[in-house]
C-alpha cells in the first residue's frame, strides 16, 4: 500500500473501505498526467471550493519543491525558471464566472458545467466530479456530457453514491450521509491523492 495512503487510513480508520478506490483514483489521474492529459473538477457550493482547492494543490507545489526541469533554464532563463514550479494541468470549472453568468442569464443554469465539459474536454482528459449526494443535476449532466466526449470520469460522494455512482469510471464514496461529515472526508483524501500525485511526478526535492 501506498505510504501516503497508509498514513490516510491510520489517521481516517473508517476510510479503510475507499483504499481499492483511492488507489484506482490516483492510478487514472497518473495516466491522464503522463499521457498529456488534463484534470477538469467540478462541484457545488462546499465542493466548488473543494474543487478550486484541489486544483490549486495540483497547479503549484503541494507538499514538496518542484523545480522546473533543466530544459525550462533554456527556455525560460534561469531567473523567471528559478520562480515557477512543476504543475499538473487541472481546470476547476467553477472559476469562468463570466461565461458561467451569461450561461445563466442566456440559457439554463443546469448546464453550465456540461458546455466547460464540452468546450474544454478531450478524449483523454479526465472529469472530477464531486457531489456530496451524487444527485446534483448539474454534476450528473457533465459527467454524461464527459462520457460523450470520451474522458474518464471520477465521483467523490457520500455512502450512497446516487446516481454519480453509475455513470463514474471510479467512484470514491466516503462512510458518511450527512453533508459536512462528507465534506470533511474529502479534504483530506483529495491532499493525500495530491501528495500520491506528486511524489509520481516530481520525484525530486531541492
Amino acid at each position: 500500500m501506498n505510504d501516503h495512503i497508509a498514513e490516510l487510513l491510520n489517521r481516517y480508520p473508517d476510510l479503510n473501505d475507499c483504499a481499492r478506490d483511492i488507489e484506482r483514483t490516483f492510478l487514472t489521474l497518473g495516466d491522464c498526467y503522463s499521457a498529456g492529459g488534463k484534470v477538469l473538477i467540478c462541484g457545488n457550493g462546499g465542493s466548488a471550493a473543494d474543487a478550486e482547492h484541489w486544483s490549486g494543490e495540483l497547479l503549484k507545489g503541494f507538499h514538496k519543491g518542484r523545480p522546473l526541469p533543466n530544459e525550462a533554464l533554456e527556455t525560460l532563463g534561469p531567473e523567471l525558471a528559478s520562480k515557477l514550479q512543476g504543475a499538473l494541468p487541472t481546470i476547476p470549472l467553477t472559476g469562468f464566472l463570466a461565461l458561467s453568468s451569461a450561461y445563466a442569464n442566456d440559457a439554463n443554469p443546469k448546464h453550465i458545467f456540461a458546455q466547460l465539459v464540452w468546450g474544454l474536454g478531450n478524449t483523454g482528459d479526465v472529469l472530477i466530479a464531486i457531489s456530496t449526494s451524487g444527485k446534483s443535476e448539474n454534476i450528473l449532466l457533465a459527467a454524461e456530457t464527459a462520457k460523450a466526449k470520451g474522458l474518464t470520469v471520477i465521483g467523490l460522494t457520500g455512502a450512497d453514491g446516487g446516481d454519480l455512482y453509475s455513470l463514474s469510471d471510479v467512484t470514491i464514496r466516503v462512510p458518511a450521509t450527512v453533508v459536512h461529515h462528507i465534506q470533511e472526508y474529502h479534504l483530506p483524501i483529495y491532499h493525500c491523492l495530491s501528495m500520491m500525485l506528486e511524489d509520481a511526478f516530481f520525484p525530486s526535492d531541492k
